[in-house]
């Protein structure tokens, strides 16, 4: 079954980290994703950018509004994810537990709805 798996991370934490933290950070995620793509899991994953470069857009009564930044301001930002193929959701929960960001942010586990037409 397929789980995207969302990361959220407080940005100024991660913009405050050194290059060797960022380094080892970005170690742990290239193993992750080695691993995963070993089992046959791995479906994809990306990274944003900082949530100050993103526009929101609402419609609204017919008008198209557009805003800098995020919908919401909260203490942490979505940051990036992973989609992959689990066995089920104790797999997607242990495959969660070792993603980085885990270790000091939050993962959001779920599953994907399939719809068939």
């Amino acid at each position: 079954m397929l789980y995207m798996l969302l990361i959220y991370a407080d940005e100024k934490e991660w913009t405050a980290f050194s290059e060797a933290k960022h380094a080892a950070v970005m170690q742990d995620h290239e193993r992750l994703e080695a691993d995963l793509r070993a089992a046959g899991k791995y479906k994809h994953c990306g990274a944003l950018q900082l949530s100050s470069s993103a526009t929101t857009v609402r419609v609204r009564d017919g008008k198209t509004l557009v805003t800098d930044g995020p919908f919401a301001e909260t203490k942490e930002q979505f940051g990036g994810y992973y989609l992959v193929d689990a066995e089920n959701l104790d797999d997607a929960l242990a495959i969660a537990a070792r993603i980085p960001t885990a270790r000091n942010g939050s993962i959001e586990v779920r599953p994907v709805a399939i719809h068939h037409s």
